[in-house]
């Protein structure tokens, strides 16, 4: 068991808030679980269960969106509390991944709070226009940043602080299911995020590359860049393919308008 320092539980509440109000200031996708997860491995000294636990999570999160008032899964948050207790705890990736889970679909109600706590500065925003305080809103518009900002610091800040008592009870007096379940779910969810993430590609049009990445990776046992870099490769093919059809498409009607605009011009001169 590691003990966590007071700079590394700042540096954690720190990144917490910046991926909370990241979407409404910068876009820097601090708020992805693969960013947040990375620099949460960063600070407490071990990037490569900070990679995988936002990985892992980034993947249940592909192609999904707050668009208007939704919320989703914090689990960019979720991938700083899995990481931190998984480095401090020791019990392995799917250990991290188990924690993450549910710590990201339990802040969705915070998620839920801060917005509405957002209504509050809405009407002050009302009240200065009325009041022609044109120079006030933007001061509003900052402040109600900070619900959201406490929605993310306090629970992570809640998790780190007496993260090592937590941590050392729920593994001294958990049952084996409960451990055992947590790591069976950590194992799972990546093929659910893979699942996930095919069901929304065309996979009837390209199934011949989805069967020649299996390949690489189950039978001959090419490492991740290696095969990035045969998707690349494959990407670009197709590319080149689908710009030499469009040109051949393109001299085609080219042809095709010639011989109908000599065939009118024949047709007047006859």
């Amino acid at each position: 068991m590691n003990d966590i320092s007071f700079f590394q539980i700042f540096s954690l509440i720190c990144l917490a808030i910046l991926g909370g109000i990241d979407p409404y200031l910068s876009g820097l996708q601090l708020s992805k679980p693969a960013i947040s997860g990375f620099l949460a491995g960063i600070i407490m000294g071990d990037i490569n269960t900070g990679l995988l636990v936002g990985a892992t999570l980034q993947l249940m999160v592909l192609g999904v969106g707050t668009f208007g008032g939704s919320s989703i899964p914090d689990f960019g948050t979720g991938a700083i509390i899995g990481t931190a207790l998984g480095v401090v705890s020791g019990k392995g990736i799917e250990f991290a991944i188990g924690i993450s889970v549910p710590v990201g679909l339990l802040l969705v109600q915070l998620d839920i709070l801060a917005r509405f706590c957002g209504v509050y500065f809405l009407h002050r925003v009302d009240k200065h226009i009325e009041e022609e305080n044109f120079h006030k809103i933007s001061l509003e518009a900052w402040l109600s940043l900070v619900p959201i900002a406490l929605s993310r610091a306090i629970p992570v800040g809640l998790c780190l602080i007496f993260g090592n008592e937590v941590v050392n009870t729920v593994l001294n007096y958990a049952p084996d299911w409960l451990m055992g379940g947590l790591k069976l779910a950590g194992a799972i969810l990546p093929v659910v995020g893979i699942a996930i993430l095919l069901h929304y590609l065309p996979i009837r049009n390209f199934f011949g590359f989805l069967i020649i990445g299996y390949i690489l990776a189950a039978y001959l046992n090419i490492p991740m860049m290696g095969i990035s870099f045969a998707g690349l490769a494959a990407a670009i093919i197709h590319y080149k393919k689908l710009q030499d059809q469009r040109l051949l498409e393109s001299k085609l009607d080219t042809i095709n308008h010639i011989e109908v605009v000599n065939g009118e011009v024949n047709d007047d001169e006859i």
